[in-house]
């Protein structure tokens, strides 16, 4: 799908779109969860659509009613796949669903697009292997077997935060009390943090025995709930920048009381307003492409923390570099660093590409308001927040499909 976006400026109130982050966790633990829970607040985007069709391979029973998710939860110590999980492209799904389908013991298979298996796996495929587990990947698929216990597990902190919350989602049910020492520097512990936050809203609590270990104790139970998803700060930094170039953008439910690391936005994006900013984004990588593009658009910017930019959908300091050259600015990518310098800014001077990639496409877009111009391969907004286009609508921007 390719978009034309006038020039124009953002005027209006617009409702954060669903935590894609949130709902994956609350999902799984009303999934682990014996009996009835009831979470609001579920959108249609793909990968957390990814997450429900696997917890139906699982075994557990969903119903949806509107952006209610009725869940029907399974000890997963007790049941068996009733068929391979396509996770489709979403990495999240993936990496939090591996150990706890192997509390039962019973082979698992996992698929999904090309791209999410070609993303890195192997802390699980080396823990696993450790321990005496099955891990086998041909590229196209992973095939885990064996019955996760409970031990002391060392993770690397530095690659994704989303294996260790794949442990501390199962390691809770397994007989014994359980270890995660996490090898620093450990980057994204917002999003480790906000996984314990969920599981202890289904009952279930591990803890910080200090800045590098986890404690967790075995023999716990997920209890059923009703609760709602947050509004998701990740979406609203991309229509909050829109008030950096003139706009007058309202955003509401968001919660500001959340411990979503994404928040932290609102701290940079006045430095990034002020003058050339140092940031560090290690603990935020998906803010990446949308500071990047204010920082072209404004006075540049040095953004340190940024390795993990390579290992997402697309390579996004790579990808951001190439397309904000069409817009005349200069970017340098470095192992752990990017620098954008202050350029002239302009109109594109050819379309842009989204590479594939939600955030990619939203972080553009929000240039494109600026000059105004066209964008290729606007259907990767499905991804995460399907509603995005609409929204730039309501609040005045000139968006039309070519």
């Amino acid at each position: 799908m390719n978009i034309k976006i006038e020039k124009s400026k953002a005027c209006g109130t617009v409702k954060a779109p669903p935590s894609k982050s949130i709902a994956h966790r609350l999902l799984i633990c009303a999934g682990m969860a014996e009996g009835k829970s009831i979470i609001h607040g579920i959108s249609e985007c793909d990968d957390v659509l990814a997450t429900i069709d696997c917890l139906g391979a699982l075994g557990v029973e969903i119903e949806r009613e509107g952006d209610t998710v009725i869940v029907y939860g399974q000890d997963f110590r007790n049941t068996k796949p009733l068929r391979h999980l396509n996770c489709r492209e979403s990495g999240s799904t993936l990496r939090f669903l591996i150990p706890p389908a192997m509390l039962c013991g019973y082979i698992t298979s996992f698929d999904g697009e090309a791209g999410l298996m070609r993303r890195p796996m192997h802390i699980y495929e080396n823990l696993f292997k450790d321990k005496g587990l099955t891990y086998i990947s041909d590229g196209e698929s992973i095939c885990v077997k064996g019955k996760l216990t409970c031990g002391t597990y060392s993770v690397m902190g530095n690659v994704s935060s989303q294996f260790i919350s794949g442990l501390l989602f199962a390691l809770p049910l397994t007989d014994g009390d359980s270890t995660l020492r996490i090898t620093p520097p450990i980057e994204s512990k917002s999003y480790i943090n906000l996984t314990i936050d969920c599981m202890k809203k289904f009952g279930v609590t591990c803890e910080w025995e200090d800045e590098n270990t986890i404690k967790i104790k075995g023999g716990q139970s997920y209890l059923p709930q009703e609760i709602s998803v947050e509004g998701d700060y990740s979406g609203a930094a991309f229509i909050e920048a829109l008030n950096l170039f003139g706009g007058e953008v309202e955003i509401l439910g968001l919660n500001p009381d959340s411990i979503q690391g994404d928040s932290v936005y609102k701290k940079f994006y006045p430095m990034l307003n002020d003058g050339i900013a140092a940031v560090h984004i290690g603990d935020c990588p998906d803010l990446g492409p949308i500071l990047m593009a204010v920082a072209a658009a404004k006075y540049g910017g040095v953004f340190s923390g940024t390795a993990r930019l390579k290992i997402k959908e697309s390579d996004r300091g790579a990808v951001m570099a190439e397309e904000l050259k069409k817009f005349g600015s200069l970017v340098s990518v470095y192992e752990d660093s990017i620098v954008v310098y202050p350029k002239e800014f302009h109109r594109p001077t050819e379309p842009i590409c989204a590479h594939n990639d939600h955030r990619i496409v939203m972080a553009l877009s929000v240039l494109l308001t600026i000059t105004g111009g066209e964008l290729c391969g606007a259907e990767a907004i499905s991804k995460s927040y399907p509603t995005f286009f609409e929204d730039l609508k309501k609040l005045g921007i000139g968006v039309t499909e070519i």
